[in-house]
């Protein structure tokens, strides 16, 4: 079977993967942004970020059967976050963590819906 749709997806995930830990891993590092930031936020980038590129990618990347539970679970955590950002912390959060957490979930949508899409191309037909 063709796996085209978990393929890119994966490289995807590596990719914001990726970006997640030298976002959050500078930060925890000592480089300064330039404004304020929330003391919890680079530390769930970059664990998100590991977790992304150690877990999820290569799940999708061999199209295993967790492959889309995991994308649905690094969806539903990015947007849980964003919804802390916008009502908890919406007076100190910074608009590039705001601008990041957007790209975050936009890829991560793209991400699930070519893993459901591969998913149900894969399925055997039902008569």
């Amino acid at each position: 079977m063709k796996q085209t749709l978990f393929k890119i997806a994966a490289v995807l995930a590596f990719i914001i993967g990726a970006m997640a830990i030298f976002a959050g891993g500078g930060v925890l590092l000592g480089r300064d942004p330039g404004y304020y930031v929330i003391d919890w936020l680079p530390v769930y980038n970059f664990i998100m970020g590991l977790l992304a590129v150690l877990v999820v990618a290569p799940l999708i990347w061999r199209g295993s059967k967790w492959a889309l539970p995991a994308a649905l679970a690094t969806l539903a955590a990015h947007t849980l976050v964003m919804v802390m950002l916008q009502t908890a912390y919406s007076a100190v959060v910074a608009p590039d963590s705001l601008r990041a957490m957007t790209i975050r979930i936009v890829v991560w949508l793209l991400i699930t819906g070519l893993v459901f899409v591969q998913t149900r191309r894969n399925r055997p037909a039902q008569t």
